[in-house]
């Protein structure tokens, strides 16, 4: 069975991608964040998603191993797409979303990064009214993409997986949910 990580920027699409790829595949799709909150609220420890923040650190790693335990033995069965976020903009910099004792629990096979430009990314973020997204400028956009690079080839280091990039351009859905198929098989 395969384990894929499949991570995109806000604004990038990896979503809808995710969406109508899964229409045409038989993969499990789990998000890191919703298997924390399961494991969370199982203990009694937060009652949504959002009160996972507020945890001490040391719980939240906690957490996070047990999250990449459950998700490896899901993929013992069944072929599994996680999706999460490679790296997460803070006012602080940058943070890993997947660090090394994640990593070595999930062992993943293949990180999918789901990219588009950052003008295309600009004009989503505005578009979609469904969301509260922090507003960055073009080069914010372009550098987070760039850190996603740079942390998923070094999570492929660390774990042996492959890393495949695909562009997700307006109005060529159709192309990249076919490259997308491939990557899955």
């Amino acid at each position: 069975m395969k384990l894929i990580v499949l991570t995109g920027i806000p604004g990038s699409g990896s979503t809808t991608v995710l969406k109508k790829t899964l229409e045409e595949i038989d993969y499990i799709h789990l998000n890191y964040g919703d298997v924390m909150t399961e494991i969370a609220i199982s203990r009694d420890i937060v009652k949504d998603r959002d009160e996972l923040r507020k945890l001490s650190p040391e719980i939240q790693k906690e957490i996070q191993k047990e999250a990449a335990v459950k998700i490896k033995e899901r993929s013992k069965d069944d072929n599994v797409v996680l999706d999460t976020h490679c790296t997460i903009s803070t006012p602080a910099g940058f943070l890993p979303g997947l660090p090394q004792w994640v990593l070595e629990e999930l062992k993943p096979d293949t990180f999918v990064l789901v990219e588009a430009n950052p003008d295309e990314i600009m004009f989503r973020r505005l578009s979609d009214e469904t969301r509260d997204r922090d507003t960055e400028m073009y080069e914010d956009i372009k550098l987070h993409q760039e850190m996603n690079r740079a942390a998923s080839m070094a999570y492929a280091t660390i774990t042996g997986a492959t890393v495949k990039i695909l562009e997700n351009h307006n109005d060529q859905l159709d192309t990249i949910v076919n490259q997308m198929l491939e990557v899955f098989k």
